[in-house]
């Protein structure tokens, strides 16, 4: 069984413009048939926007969604896929803690300028 889904459905599945669809296939993400100027998609295609979707949430970008898939379609696979998603996810991971450190820092620092300004406000005699 062929089944087939138009841009129409999938935009209203996942919540995304047809010029996200066309963004993803200019890019060579996907691969829609072409009936005229009609796009079909099928189910791995349907798979692979889902993917790309959820890499895109978590931070990913084009090129490492790309690379990503584009390991699977080489040797060694589905393995090599796999091996390269935990290491991109590691790397995510690192760059998000890392950000968590950053934004901490920053929240502390603030707190301390507020507390200065708070101090010196008591000291000329400013009530707040």
């Amino acid at each position: 069984m062929n089944k087939y889904y138009s841009i129409t459905e999938l935009t209203r599945e996942f919540g995304v413009s047809t010029r996200t669809l066309r963004f993803y296939e200019d890019e060579g993400l996907i691969h829609p048939e072409r009936r005229g100027r009609t796009r079909l998609f099928r189910m791995a295609d349907r798979r692979l926007i889902q993917e790309i979707l959820r890499g895109r949430r978590i931070g990913f970008t084009i090129a490492e969604i790309r690379e990503i898939i584009q390991v699977y379609k080489e040797p060694p696979g589905e393995s090599g896929q796999l091996v390269l998603l935990m290491k991109k996810v590691d790397e995510k991971r690192a760059e998000l803690r890392q950000k968590r450190k950053d934004i901490e820092e920053t929240l502390a620092e603030l707190d301390n300028v507020e507390e200065a300004c708070l101090t010196r406000l008591a000291e000329i005699g400013v009530g707040t």
